[in-house]
């Protein structure tokens, strides 16, 4: 199977960049191309919201406004471990040379040789791939911590932890109360070089606002009444680490002006104290708010909205992704009949048919909660409609009327093996039979993948 290759290009020279664009689509390429290191950062934002990240940059030296070293800088930031190989005139092969000791993977002189391009870029591509797999198996080491699932938005939302977890970048994660925005932040974390320090987590809508500030910021001893002693904040705790602002919309005007300061200076002031202390700290954010929308209405910074939001991750409510319920029902079956010590071993078509004509304004959460409460009504080792709350098994008719049901693709009586057999098959064809994607697309290992295509029988795929 032929692996997708995605390239930028940036290049003034119009001419250049349509013989370049000529080259690689012929060798198999999908090509992003633009005039200018700014339109290339645009189309790197763009890319990311449609999950065709280029894996190779192929950037000129010389050009007008941001230039080739600036660029490269401006990659590494937001696109940390991907390649980027320069073009440069024969006379500046000084300065390439310099760009490598900086952090590019290689250099071409203009105009590029069509085999040299092809095989310095392949190179790097490879590079790229060796790359992504190591930050997979950091965050596949940290246990469970990754989305089940194998919808084209769970997919994303695994890409962009992976693109953007070895990255400094601050990250600004979307979605309502129950879609795993911990999970995310946790999962960046691991990805990321700061995975062996701290990672803190404050709630910004749990605390009034003056014992929320004294928590991010410490005090000193004598700073208000009951402050008896020195108390580093969550900023020194995470101190070469991650910091993770839970709901981040509830946070007020005055800390926002705060955190607006650190992201900027990396220093803080505990309260009561005139000293300043600088600060290496990422910071990671999360909210079920539209922070644009509170901008608009005045209630949260612009400015401070655009330094969270360098890079977004948005999370599918769960009725977006109904087509990954057989695999969460499996997963949270098997986690929550260990914590109560009872084995489920069948789902009837009837209990998939009301979780898949429920809409989950509760999200993951709630499915969790719902299948915790069926799994302690149970007398069996089989869950039934008649074990689910009115609300959920309200909604069977509904299901069966606006979609084809779960019943009419499995066998009666469907065993969780079953639906977890259909997912893994669905995937694999979607991905070609590609068992390293499909193994992501599931949110497994490729050893777990390995295990279960035994188990089904579906090695010979």
């Amino acid at each position: 199977m032929i692996e997708d290759r995605v390239v930028l290009v940036v290049d003034d020279e119009p001419g250049h960049r349509l013989m370049v664009r000529a080259v690689l689509e012929d060798d198999g390429w999908t090509v992003l191309d633009a005039p200018s290191g700014e339109r290339a950062l645009t189309l790197l934002a763009e890319a990311a919201e449609s999950g065709t990240m280029p894996d190779v940059a192929l950037v000129d030296m010389k050009m007008p406004g941001m230039d080739g070293m600036q660029l490269l800088k401006e990659l590494q930031m937001r696109r940390q471990g991907m390649p980027v190989v320069l073009l440069t005139a024969f006379g500046s092969v000084g300065s390439a040379v310099d760009a490598m000791k900086r952090g590019a993977f290689d250099y071409l002189t203009k105009p590029a040789d069509n085999e040299e391009l092809t095989v310095v870029l392949g190179k790097a591509f490879e590079y790229h791939k060796l790359v992504r797999e190591n930050v997979r198996l950091k965050a596949e080491a940290g246990g469970d911590l990754k989305f089940i699932g194998a919808s084209p938005g769970i997919e994303r939302v695994r890409d962009l932890i992976a693109q953007a977890g070895p990255t400094e970048a601050t990250v600004l994660i979307l979605g309502q109360s129950g879609t795993g925005k911990e999970l995310v932040a946790e999962g960046l974390h691991r990805a990321s070089n700061r995975a062996s320090r701290p990672l803190i987590k404050v709630n910004c809508a749990a605390l009034p606002d003056d014992l929320l500030e004294s928590e991010l910021f410490g005090y000193e001893k004598g700073a208000f009444t009951g402050a008896v002693k020195d108390k580093p904040g969550r900023f020194q705790l995470a101190d070469g680490g991650t910091l993770f602002l839970d709901e981040i919309g509830e946070m007020p005007g005055a800390l926002q002006a705060k955190l607006l300061r650190v992201l900027q200076e990396k220093t803080i002031e505990p309260l009561g104290s005139v000293k300043t202390l600088r600060v290496d700290t990422r910071i990671i954010a999360a909210t079920n708010r539209d922070l644009k929308r509170e901008v608009e209405a005045g209630r949260f910074r612009e400015d401070l909205y655009y330094r969270l939001a360098v890079l977004e991750i948005r999370i599918p409510p769960l009725c977006e992704r109904k087509e990954d319920l057989p695999l969460l029902v499996s997963f949270l079956l098997r986690k929550l009949g260990n914590k109560n010590h009872k084995v489920i071993r069948t789902v009837t078509p009837a209990f998939l048919d009301a979780l898949s004509g429920y809409d989950w304004p509760g999200n993951v959460r709630e499915l969790e909660n719902v299948l915790e409460r069926a799994l302690i009504l149970s007398r069996s080792d089989a869950l039934g409609p008649d074990l689910l709350p009115p609300q959920v098994s309200g909604a069977r008719e509904a299901a069966v009327d606006m979609a084809p049901s779960y019943s009419q693709v499995l066998a009666s009586p469907a065993s969780l093996e079953e639906a977890e057999k259909l997912a893994i098959m669905r995937a694999l064809e979607e991905n070609g039979n590609h068992r390293e994607r499909t193994a992501d697309a599931l949110g497994i290992s490729r050893r777990t993948l390995q295990y279960k295509l035994k188990k089904f029988g579906l090695t010979r795929r």
